[in-house]
């Protein structure tokens, strides 16, 4: 029986001759089938992590994708849906770390949240993807299969965060290290977006060094003496992390659940 459902904001577009019906999950919510069973494709993107003051950026929220492995139907409905949110920026005097972001959860399956930027010889925080290293010291790891690891602090910056497409750079002397590149998946329309790239690693550009850019343009930007820049809204990105203990760090970005299947 063709599946009636609904829940999130619902799309329907046709690619390659089959048209599609998404429902996009941008906050937590619920999907209800009222009637029928479908297979479903899923992309679950986890909140990115916040990036540090004066320290390392933050990791992007873990990227979960499958097609056709799990059949939503009456019996099981509804279904809760949980969307992580960014972790906050680390805006203390001092730096304490940037906050991880939270997990995303559902049909059964679970994205991890990104790892936060460290501080003062702590390292990035484990996470989806983790989080930069601050000065001289490593990033956190990500998680196989939803992300990779942060960059490494350099002698006077901050490693970038890990992205769901690439590991966040390390920093050198004096420029902060890019975050690690997000990658593509499906989207409302034929469009594939770009989720979950790593935040930028501040930089001192009073020394004539660079900010580390956010992966994919979608990360927070690094910066120097001024507030980082937070990740794009859902798309689970890091937030930039600051250099020199002035400003804040960025926010991660919420993360963002779609669940896809064919109509005909």
């Amino acid at each position: 029986t063709p599946m009636t459902a609904f829940g999130g904001i619902i799309t329907q577009y046709e690619d390659s001759g089959t048209t599609y019906r998404v429902h996009a999950f941008r906050g937590t919510g619920t999907l209800t089938v009222s009637a029928g069973s479908a297979d479903v494709d899923y992309l679950i993107v986890a909140g990115g992590g916040g990036g540090a003051r004066s320290g390392g950026a933050g990791g992007a929220g873990g990227v979960l994708t499958a097609s056709g492995t799990v059949t939503v139907d009456t019996a099981s409905s509804p279904y809760t849906i949980t969307v992580g949110a960014g972790g906050a920026a680390d805006t203390a005097s001092g730096g304490t770390a940037g906050n991880n972001g939270s997990n995303s959860v559902a049909l059964g399956v679970t994205a991890t949240g990104g790892g936060a930027g460290g501080v003062f010889g702590n390292a990035g925080v484990a996470g989806g993807s983790g989080g930069g290293g601050p000065i001289s010291t490593a990033g956190g790891s990500g998680t196989a299969g939803q992300g990779n690891d942060g960059g490494t602090g350099g002698t006077n910056s901050g490693g970038g965060g890990g992205g769901k497409g690439a590991v966040g750079a390390d920093g050198s002397v004096k420029n902060g290290g890019n975050g690690g590149a997000g990658a593509t998946g499906y989207g409302i329309t034929a469009t594939t977006p770009t989720y979950a790239g790593g935040g930028g690693g501040g930089g001192n550009t009073g020394g004539g060094g660079t900010n580390g850019t956010g992966g994919s343009s979608i990360g927070g930007d690094g910066s120097y003496n001024t507030a980082a820049k937070n990740g794009v809204v859902n798309t689970g990105s890091g937030g930039g992390s600051e250099y020199n203990d002035v400003g804040s760090g960025g926010a991660g970005a919420t993360g963002i659940v779609l669940i896809r299947y064919a109509v005909a």
